[in-house]
């Protein structure tokens, strides 16, 4: 049985499982002025990579959340085997129904994960963004984008990686944030870096693309890699990325 793309990824070795890799999330943290006092939450946190990048650079506060439990527990080892334990917390949530007090986090992080929702899942996980932050505070999100709107562009990404997605344009973006009182929104768009050997040297290192690419060769595997790396490139130039500060 087919699986998630993003899941498929991470058992190939993939660790960013991102749109504009690397690169964006970069972007977005330098957005966030993250700093040892700052109180963040990362919803969709997979297995911990951008959480534990994050307190291994400031030292902040960060709790993760996922419904993975499998990844929850990934992230648990990979935070204990770099030791940041102390700042960190994984647990199982609901983006939905976040189980946070209304004004209690500094910088809520959210990558990959607004575009796999439907238009009131996504609607409803920027109402609890919103809700958890404090006044002042940041949302800082990183999802695909379209070019264009363009539906048979949707279906195939949806059918290529095996998830009912929903990206939107840039404007469409824009305008979701600012409906749900996000006063200040800064984008950084580019172009969809998550299975271009490029943007896998960049984000994953030679080692890392080479480990992907031999595992993508597997039996098992070959099939739904070409089918997802073909489709990517067939749209490449229809498809990129938005990486999206919000300020409450």
């Amino acid at each position: 049985m087919a699986e998630a793309g993003h899941k498929f990824l991470a058992k190939l070795g993939k660790k960013r499982l991102r749109p504009g890799g690397k690169l964006a999330t970069d972007w977005l943290i330098e957005q966030g002025q993250f700093s040892s006092d700052k109180k963040v939450l990362e919803v969709a946190c997979n297995m911990g990579t951008t959480t534990i990048e994050l307190a291994k650079k400031y030292g902040c506060q960060i709790t993760a959340v996922d419904l993975d439990t499998k990844a929850l527990a990934q992230a648990h080892l990979a935070a204990a085997k770099v030791g940041v334990e102390e700042f960190v917390t994984f647990e199982k949530a609901n983006a939905m129904k976040l189980p946070y007090e209304d004004d209690t986090f500094d910088i809520v992080i959210n990558e990959a994960m607004l575009t796999m929702q439907t238009e009131k899942g996504k609607a409803k996980c920027m109402e609890e963004y919103y809700r958890v932050l404090k006044p002042g505070g940041v949302l800082l999100t990183h999802d695909v984008m379209l070019k264009q709107k363009d539906e048979a562009v949707r279906v195939e990404l949806s059918r290529a990686i095996n998830v009912n997605v929903g990206p939107l344009t840039e404007g469409s973006w824009i305008q979701l944030a600012r409906s749900h009182r996000f006063d200040r929104v800064d984008t950084f768009v580019g172009e969809m870096t998550l299975m271009s050997v490029s943007g896998m040297i960049y984000d994953e290192g030679l080692g890392g693309t080479l480990k992907i690419c031999f595992n993508a060769l597997k039996k098992d595997n070959y099939s739904q890699f070409m089918k997802m790396f073909k489709m990517f490139q067939k749209n490449q130039e229809k498809l990129g990325f938005i990486a999206m500060a919000s300020w409450k």
